[in-house]
């Protein structure tokens, strides 16, 4: 049985800072599940242009709101209780709420390892 909590994370370099938001990775690879969960905020006010090439992610909102956006214009609201799923590693644009941070919890397969990092300075977007 593994129990974690956001506290135990936050001692480790599995709690990232990834520019526009913070990510606690409760679950990776180490963990042997074939997935992982994450809490991810996503603050407000903020826009990343993301892409997950080597993994598959399924996000559902537990506080907040926000929008994502895809490659094509649509751009789709997310308040609590909504999820969203990047099921063919699509490009997007990620936003925190106008005035509240959006709050998420992220499941990836194949499992994250913990520590990977987003570079939110590269004009084609961030990509792991």
């Amino acid at each position: 049985m593994i129990v974690r909590s956001l506290h135990d994370v936050e001692a480790t370099d599995h709690f990232v800072d990834w520019g526009n938001g913070t990510s606690h990775r409760l679950l990776t690879v180490k963990d042997g599940m074939g997935f992982s969960i994450c809490h991810t905020v996503v603050r407000a006010k903020t826009v990343s242009l993301l892409q997950y090439r080597n993994h598959l992610e399924a996000c559902y909102c537990i506080a907040g709101e926000g929008e994502v956006e895809d490659m094509d214009g649509n751009v789709f609201p997310i308040r609590k209780g909504d999820m969203y799923v990047l099921d063919k590693h699509d490009k997007h644009f990620l936003r925190g709420g106008r005035d509240e941070d959006m709050i998420l919890v992220s499941i990836f397969n194949p499992p994250l390892t913990g520590t990977e990092r987003h570079k939110l300075d590269d004009p084609a977007g961030s990509t792991y």
